[in-house]
């Protein structure tokens, strides 16, 4: 399976990565992982005054740190995953990425709060599920 790891380094990420560790039939050599990070765009007025090579520069930099616990704990459990840090709405840019990419799966925590439409997933997994026909496992 090509799976898609939707991580935005908070401790739902890392329950994410916990449950990946307890179930061998999700991680292996059997199967391919992209680690996908997404930054939230600055406002118009910031990117303006810093300029575009700062800007990138300070996207890479945030994704980077995102994706530092995950590459470490897939390392350690000898999994080879591609690294991908992306700009915009998080929930749509993973179903956007989801669907160009051609995974067959999607695993990501959720956050599990507010009204109660979003008791059980965050509105980000809320939008994954709503613009993507990827299935996805949601970790709560």
């Amino acid at each position: 399976m090509n799976i898609l790891l939707a991580v935005d380094g908070s401790p739902y990420t890392k329950k994410m990565l916990a449950y990946l560790a307890a179930h061998n039939e999700m991680l292996g050599t059997s199967h391919t992982y992209t680690a996908l990070t997404v930054q939230a765009p600055l406002p118009p007025r910031a990117r303006a005054a810093l300029g575009k090579e700062v800007v990138e520069k300070y996207y890479q930099e945030e994704g980077e740190k995102v994706l530092a616990t995950v590459s470490k704990f897939l390392a350690r459990h000898d999994v080879d995953a591609r690294a991908m840090v992306k700009v915009g709405s998080a929930g749509e840019t993973i179903a956007k990425v989801a669907q160009s990419g051609k995974f067959d799966l999607i695993i990501m925590g959720t956050h599990g709060h507010g009204a109660l439409g979003k008791l059980v997933m965050g509105s980000v997994s809320t939008q994954v599920l709503a613009k993507c026909s990827v299935p996805v496992l949601l970790v709560p």
